[in-house]
């Protein structure tokens, strides 16, 4: 996204997210959502972490491994490039209670041809 204002973060999240619940921390930039979604939200400002199955603990969490592994093992991610990088850890994160063998397999699986260094250098 070009910026996080509200508009923006709204109109990216509408054409991204059809018929869901969201469930977010008491952020105002996401009071415009209730009127789109089932908006559920916690009050982290005034210590509410949790209510019932309301909660940005896994988001949260999948952020730190995130920026952890990019600082980590990359060092440096560029625009060009930073949906790749996102898009492993996502894998990653969805494939984390998998065993190796199944992990590595179920890539194969989904792998349709090569990156070659052109594509990858000039798009």
């Amino acid at each position: 996204v070009d910026d996080v204002t509200i508009r923006t973060l709204t109109k990216e999240i509408v054409r991204y997210v059809n018929d869901a619940t969201v469930y977010s921390d008491e952020w105002l930039g996401y009071n415009a959502l209730k009127r789109i979604y089932d908006h559920q939200f916690i009050k982290h400002g005034v210590g509410q972490y949790v209510n019932g199955r309301v909660h940005t603990n896994t988001i949260e969490g999948f952020w730190s491994l995130l920026k952890r592994g990019i600082v980590g093992i990359y060092h440096f991610t560029s625009v060009k490039h930073l949906q790749k990088y996102v898009d492993e850890f996502v894998f990653r994160y969805n494939t984390r209670n998998t065993n190796e063998v199944s992990r590595f397999n179920l890539l194969l699986s989904n792998t349709e041809n090569r990156l070659t260094y052109e594509r990858l250098i000039n798009g």
